[in-house]
C-alpha cells in the first residue's frame, strides 16, 4: 500500500514540476532558437485618449493581434512615431460591444489631445482637422510637415462612409 502511494505522489510531482517550471520561466526563452512568450504577446505600445477614456494596446503590424477582432489596429501603410515625418494609421471599430474601441471617436474636436506611448517615449497629438469620406478601402490624407496620427472608423451618422480624424503632434513647450 505504502508503494503505490509512493508512486502515485512520484506521478504527481512529475506531472507537476513541468507546469511549475512553465510558471517560474514564462516571460524567459524556453529554448535556445526559439523565443516563446507563454503569457502572450507584448504591446508594441499605446493609445491614449482621456477625453474619451481609453487606454488601448497595440501591437505589431505583423501580429495576429493587430486585427480590428481584437484591438486598436495599426494599418500596414503606417510608419511608427519614433522616424521622421512619421504617420499612423489607427483603426477600430465603432458601434457598440467590446472591442468597439472607437465607439466614441465622433465625439472629438479639433485642439483634443491623444497620446501614443511607443517604446517608453510619450507622443502627443492634437486633433488638427476632421471629415468623413465614402468608405472604399482608402483614405485621402494631405501629408504635414510634422508627424501625424490618423484614427478611422465606420461613420456613425453615415452609411457607407469613414469618419477621419487626422492629428500632428503637438509641439513641445
Amino acid at each position: 500500500m505504502i508503494k503505490r502511494i509512493y508512486l502515485l505522489l512520484i506521478v504527481l510531482l512529475l506531472l507537476l514540476l513541468p507546469m511549475s517550471i512553465l510558471r517560474i520561466s514564462a516571460k524567459e526563452t524556453i529554448y535556445p532558437k526559439f523565443k516563446i512568450n507563454i503569457l502572450g504577446e507584448e504591446p508594441l505600445g499605446t493609445l491614449i485618449i482621456k477625453k474619451l477614456d481609453l487606454k488601448e494596446n497595440l501591437y505589431n503590424i505583423d501580429s495576429p493581434k493587430n486585427n480590428v477582432e481584437e484591438h486598436v489596429t495599426i494599418l500596414k501603410e503606417s510608419t511608427l512615431p519614433d522616424k521622421d515625418n512619421s504617420i499612423l494609421f489607427l483603426a477600430a471599430h465603432s458601434g457598440t460591444g467590446k472591442i468597439a474601441y472607437f465607439e466614441e471617436l465622433d465625439k472629438l474636436k479639433v485642439n483634443d489631445k491623444i497620446k501614443i506611448i511607443y517604446k517608453n517615449k510619450e507622443y502627443q497629438y492634437l486633433v488638427k482637422s476632421i471629415w468623413e469620406e465614402k468608405k472604399d478601402g482608402y483614405i485621402n490624407i494631405n501629408r504635414e510637415d510634422h508627424k501625424q496620427l490618423i484614427l478611422t472608423t465606420c461613420s456613425p451618422n453615415k452609411k457607407g462612409y469613414q469618419l477621419i480624424i487626422n492629428c500632428i503632434e503637438k509641439e513641445s513647450n
